[in-house]
């Protein structure tokens, strides 16, 4: 290990690995296998070993993408993989191809995220994310305003809650479901955490439990139309309902090296520390050339833009690492984080 920073909170600080591509890294191929390398491991295995042994910092867990219909031998591979490397495991749902908003596609929205929610049971997995409130990309789609807006939350309380239910969630491991808006254009309807907590209110409304929490990330809030400030106060009033989740600690608009990021980061994650409720911090980097993302470098040219100053995409993200670290760290030093 290379480790020479120790991390002074208990704040778990890890990596969703996005920066290896889906195309070519994380999506399966058409009969659901994962890719691996030429020496036939798992290509996720083989770049979290070679960050957890090049980092200054430890590097404490994995925020993973699970898609339906992987292979059970390969998703078996990848979860011991992970954590033969020490790395606690968390996963990110993966839904497509249906809308959660339409109530006609609840069946095929509901077996999706049931089958991630099995795979996080049988891994003894805590906590879950998914981006499933809304589907992505979607040509000609206009945002949902007054009736249809609360509608689109019914409708997602509704498919949500039922696979909790379904999955048997409350006699689970599976002790929260991050909750994760994205930037206008990706969405068009939840950009931004205040409508995302309009769902996380209402489904845990349903339940009568905080399970549903916001995942805060940075990016998709620097890409919304709230403010700084305007973030910084519903951060601190969602982690007062009990109701914020994970952090991302991602650049707005490029998606690339955190030095990109133009302060969005570091206030947000000072405002969720404040708040006494932080517990997860992930460093999340997109590579601008993964052909499944040429749709964002369409929808915005900022996200094609290569930030790696020379740097390989393996070596940006490990700086990123030790930047959060640093602030981590340095927000324990000024009182707003428990060591």
């Amino acid at each position: 290990m290379a480790e020479t920073i120790t991390l002074k909170t208990n704040v778990e600080l890890g990596i969703v690995p996005t920066h290896i591509k889906f195309v070519g890294g994380l999506v399966p191929d058409d009969d659901g296998r994962l890719p691996r390398g030429d020496d036939g491991n798992l290509l996720v295995v083989t770049e979290m070993a070679k960050l957890t042994a090049a980092s200054r910092v430890k590097i404490q867990s994995a925020q993973i993408t699970v898609f339906p219909g992987v292979d059970a031998g390969d998703t078996d591979d990848l979860m011991k993989g992970l954590r033969a490397l020490g790395l606690e495991v968390h996963i990110i749902m993966m839904v497509g191809g249906a809308d959660p908003m339409k109530p006609e596609d609840e069946d095929a929205v509901v077996e999706m995220l049931v089958a991630g929610i099995e795979v996080a049971k049988k891994y003894g997995i805590t906590q879950v994310a998914s981006t499933s409130i809304e589907a992505w990309m979607q040509p000609g789609a206009t945002p949902k305003t007054g009736a249809d807006f609360e509608a689109a939350v019914a409708q997602n309380v509704s498919a949500h809650c039922r696979a909790y239910r379904e999955a048997d969630i409350a006699n689970s491991c599976v002790k929260n479901w991050h909750i994760e808006f994205l930037r206008g254009g990706e969405f068009q309807t939840f950009t931004d955490v205040a409508k995302c907590w309009e769902f996380v209110k209402a489904a845990n409304a349903e339940l009568g439990t905080k399970f549903f929490k916001i995942m805060v990330d940075a990016a998709h809030c620097g890409n919304s139309t709230l403010s700084i400030p305007e973030n910084e106060t519903l951060i601190a009033q969602i982690a007062e309902s009990d109701e914020m989740g994970m952090f991302h600690a991602s650049a707005k608009t490029t998606r690339g090296c955190l030095s990109t990021d133009d302060g969005w980061i570091g206030a947000l994650m000072t405002a969720a520390a404040k708040t006494g409720k932080l517990e997860y911090v992930f460093v999340e980097l997109f590579h601008h050339e993964d052909p499944a993302l040429e749709g964002l470098r369409e929808l915005d040219s900022g996200h094609g833009i290569d930030t790696t100053d020379g740097r390989t995409y393996s070596e940006a993200v490990l700086d990123g690492v030790e930047w959060v670290a640093r602030r981590l760290n340095n927000l324990v030093a000024r009182g707003f984080l428990k060591n």
